[in-house]
């Protein structure tokens, strides 16, 4: 069964449901019929035993026959072996009953039957044994069944002509039924295979105004290929940047390697062009360094971090790695403890970038903030530096990756920092703020929290609050 079709599972399964329902109520009816029949033959024989047993006499014999006769059924008269005293009616000579039968007599009538409804015998009879004499003489009434034998045969054929019919119109009904359950299935499957050999843009055909398991079952794959094209387009756009941007350093090194083996060089020279070669795979390695990191800024569902602490320790490790310039990067944090719904390891890359591209296209001192917002719903992580800042289009492509100003394009860097922040901070359910001479921009989820500083360039991570 499971290699065939759903739809001829699902005709058989209807079609097998009707015949088990038709059976037994067919069973039902015929029962009932037979015991209304049976009930009436019954009746009939125990009045002409009543009539007949008062006219047997010691000997077996019937001291009135036509009394018996005028009963309408055949009676016999059996001694205890079974052998025929006396006898009347429309029954054969031989007894209706045998010895072990009418051993059984003696707790009460016996009823059964002689012959069989199918198929169908010539003499059917159905028989009533009384004991007359207990021990001795016993009385056997017996009436044919001929009419109620004809009566059941005549059902059965009527309940099996009724319930072939039935199961043809269940099966037809099963099968139009199921096909028109599973049209919108093979409609899918359909634009499911177009979707499969390359064509974009195309969604499942939902009906609008419904809303059971098929059209729900539409809906969802058309969120699941939406989210597909996103994330296709999502890597499409990212390979093509890459590739645009890794082209540039690989032709210079090409280029570079090129001119060093036009000519013999000394020792000297050979390490000053090692030496250039050596800045540019440093570069390189920094651009792949960042791509990775933007490839795994998926978020750690329940994790939370201590703001003022991380950002503390991302701050003191930069004042150990770099003394001379300690005094470039100042902490200013709230009092107590800012829970973020961020796990640590996130927001160090956070505030590590942010710090970054402060010192790289800012200019020092660059004054981290850390404070709770909004009644305590937020944290603000704010990075201040005292440089030139961004013209307003570029605060708003910022986040792009591989954007860069102009003026960045000679310094090192790829120009994403901020994508990898905007990734995180969209991911962990906050607000990535980019703010320069009155002009603010914004990234990811909005918040209420107002700005509140000044004209300086500042990027604010607005965070969610955490368990404390």
């Amino acid at each position: 069964m499971s290699r065939l079709p759903l739809r001829i599972r699902l005709v058989a399964g209807f079609v097998v449901a009707m015949l088990v329902l038709l059976t037994a109520a067919g069973a039902f009816v015929y029962w009932r019929v037979e015991y209304a029949l049976d009930r009436g033959l019954d009746t009939e024989l125990a009045q002409a035993a009543a009539t007949i047993t008062a006219l047997v006499d010691p000997t077996g014999h019937v001291t009135a026959p036509e009394a018996a006769a005028a009963t309408g059924v055949g009676w016999q008269v059996l001694d205890a072996r079974a052998r025929v005293v006396d006898s009347g009616g429309p029954v054969p000579q031989r007894p209706l009953v045998d010895a072990t039968q009418l051993q059984h007599v003696g707790s009460g009538p016996l009823t059964t039957e002689i012959g069989t409804l199918l198929p169908a015998t010539a003499d059917p009879y159905r028989v009533r044994a009384t004991a007359v004499v207990p021990g001795a003489r016993y009385l056997v009434v017996a009436v044919r069944r001929d009419h109620r034998d004809e009566a059941l045969r005549e059902l059965l054929l009527q309940l099996t002509l009724a319930g072939l019919g039935a199961l043809a119109v269940a099966a037809v009904v099963g099968d139009v039924l199921a096909r028109a359950a599973l049209r919108p299935v093979e409609r899918y499957r359909r634009r499911a295979a177009d979707i499969a050999g390359g064509a974009t843009g195309l969604r499942l055909d939902v009906p609008p105004g419904r809303d059971d398991e098929v059209t729900r079952l539409g809906h969802t794959l058309n969120d699941m290929l939406a989210a597909l094209e996103r994330s296709l387009e999502h890597e499409r756009r990212f390979v093509d940047d890459a590739s645009h941007e890794l082209r540039t350093p690989l032709t210079l090194l090409k280029s570079r390697i090129q001119l060093a083996r036009r000519r013999t060089r000394s020792v000297e020279e050979h390490e000053r062009v090692l030496e250039e070669l050596m800045v540019d795979v440093s570069r390189l390695a920094d651009l792949a360094e960042q791509l990775l990191e933007l490839g795994s800024t998926t978020a750690v569902a329940g994790e939370t971090a201590d703001v003022a602490a991380v950002v503390g320790s991302v701050v003191e490790r930069r004042r150990v790695a770099l003394p001379d310039r300690a005094a470039d990067v100042t902490l200013s944090a709230t009092r107590g403890t800012l829970s973020a719904a961020v796990g640590p390891l996130a927001l160090e890359r956070v505030v590590d970038n942010l710090i970054q591209n402060a010192l790289l296209h800012g200019r020092a001192p660059v004054v981290v903030s850390v404070s709770g917002a909004d009644g305590g719903d937020w944290v603000r992580v704010g990075v201040e530096d005292d440089g030139d800042g961004m013209d307003a289009s570029l605060l708003t492509e910022a986040t792009h990756r591989f954007a860069r100003s102009p003026e960045a394009r000679a310094r090192p860097g790829a120009g994403l920092g901020l994508s990898l922040v905007d990734e995180i901070v969209t991911r962990a359910g906050g607000e990535l703020r980019l703010c320069f001479a009155g002009t603010h921009t914004s990234h990811g989820r909005s918040t209420p929290v107002r700005c509140d500083h000044g004209a300086a360039m500042v990027v604010s991570v607005i965070l969610p609050a955490g368990d404390a």
